[in-house]
């Protein structure tokens, strides 16, 4: 079995890359397909019995298909909630992108979809040498850029959008409303469907319902 790969990625942390991962993987599971959230790095983890735990892999594992454990959907997981980059160093516990890649490699020889969900945003460093931009572009994998709805967005998407598409295939883009209050908020996604190189797949409203799906079939 051949799985289908999809990065998540951000204009910026806190900008829903969560609430768009879990929503894709409800919307696969809906067709029939077997999809599974992947997690690879995870700084601000809180410790718990079973070890130290981040509520975003949590949530990727209670929309994704049952039968995955915990450190099959986030290899690497760190208490301070920092830079990952950062916190393996604390941790002294650098990240190895071959240990990234056997994970995946797992998770794509038991599923047909995999939801993979980068740490903050596209350039987040993975270590001295390395971040999460690199080793994306490296193996192929079409990615989706969520951008959160507030003042300051349009630049942060158009600089992130143009950085994806120089290096991987970027497939669309996400409007997501952070602030319900956002000032001309058509406006500024038209704004943005006429400057980004990549169409807009979905409008999150803020706060959406439990139950919300996407379906990333055909993009």
């Amino acid at each position: 079995m051949s799985a289908s790969t999809l990065f998540v990625t951000g204009t910026d942390t806190g900008v829903g890359k969560t609430l768009v991962a879990c929503a894709l993987l409800r919307g696969l599971r809906a067709s029939g397909a077997r999809a599974v959230g992947y997690k690879p790095v995870a700084s601000g983890c809180e410790s718990t019995p079973n070890g130290l735990r981040n509520d975003d892999a949590l949530a990727l594992q209670a929309a994704g298909s049952p039968g995955y454990g915990y450190a099959q959907i986030n290899p690497y997981a760190f208490a301070p909630p920092i830079a990952p980059h950062l916190a393996a160093e604390q941790a002294n516990r650098p990240i190895d992108t071959t240990v990234l890649d056997a994970a995946h490699a797992r998770l794509v020889a038991s599923s047909d979809w995999v939801i993979v969900e980068g740490a903050g945003g596209w350039h987040v460093p993975l270590g001295r040498d390395t971040d999460f931009a690199g080793w994306v572009a490296e193996r192929g994998w079409p990615v989706l850029l969520v951008v959160g709805m507030r003042l300051g967005c349009i630049n942060h998407a158009i600089l992130s959008a143009n950085a994806i598409a120089e290096r991987s295939p970027l497939v669309g883009w996400i409007a997501n409303t952070l602030d319900a209050g956002q000032a001309c908020p058509a406006d500024n996604i038209a704004c943005l469907e006429n400057r980004l190189p990549a169409p807009l797949r979905a409008h999150v409203p803020n706060h959406p319902p439990p139950d919300f799906r996407l379906d990333p079939r055909g993009w």
